[in-house]
């Protein structure tokens, strides 16, 4: 199967946060894909991470490493319904791009983000409980 997976999930896998066990067992196995937009938004993650003091200059980088280690299909989005799907659920084109990726891939979505799913499940796209 393929999931979608977004930043959270793989924020939290390399960040040793408590659904780590969970995120392994649920994706262990399958194809992990995602909008060809997700090293830019991890990238933009941890420079804020950085900037909020909750990383060290010297993590970011190896951070980024393991973050390059996880297999992970990119795939184009139509940026266009992404944002149809932002106006429609007030949320960002970011958080829409996975939404999109769900809906064209036809692939549930694995998110650590409550609004994201909550907005996923109102657009038909299955969830996987973390």
């Amino acid at each position: 199967m393929r999931i979608v997976t977004d930043s959270s999930v793989f924020l939290a896998a390399v960040l040793n946060e408590p659904e780590k066990a969970h995120i392994i067992e649920l994706t262990t196995g399958h194809d992990l894909i995602a909008p060809e937009v997700l090293p830019f938004e991890l990238g933009n993650a941890l420079s804020s991470l950085y900037r909020r003091k909750r990383l060290k200059a010297s993590d970011v980088l190896r951070i980024w490493d393991s973050l390059m280690d996880i297999p992970v299909e990119l795939k184009p989005i139509e940026v266009r319904s992404a944002l149809e799907i932002a106006i429609e659920s007030k949320i960002y084109a970011y958080d829409a791009y996975f939404i999109e990726c769900a809906k064209h891939w036809r692939c549930p979505l694995l998110t650590l983000d409550r609004k994201l799913e909550a907005v996923a499940l109102d657009n038909g796209i299955q969830v996987l409980e973390i």
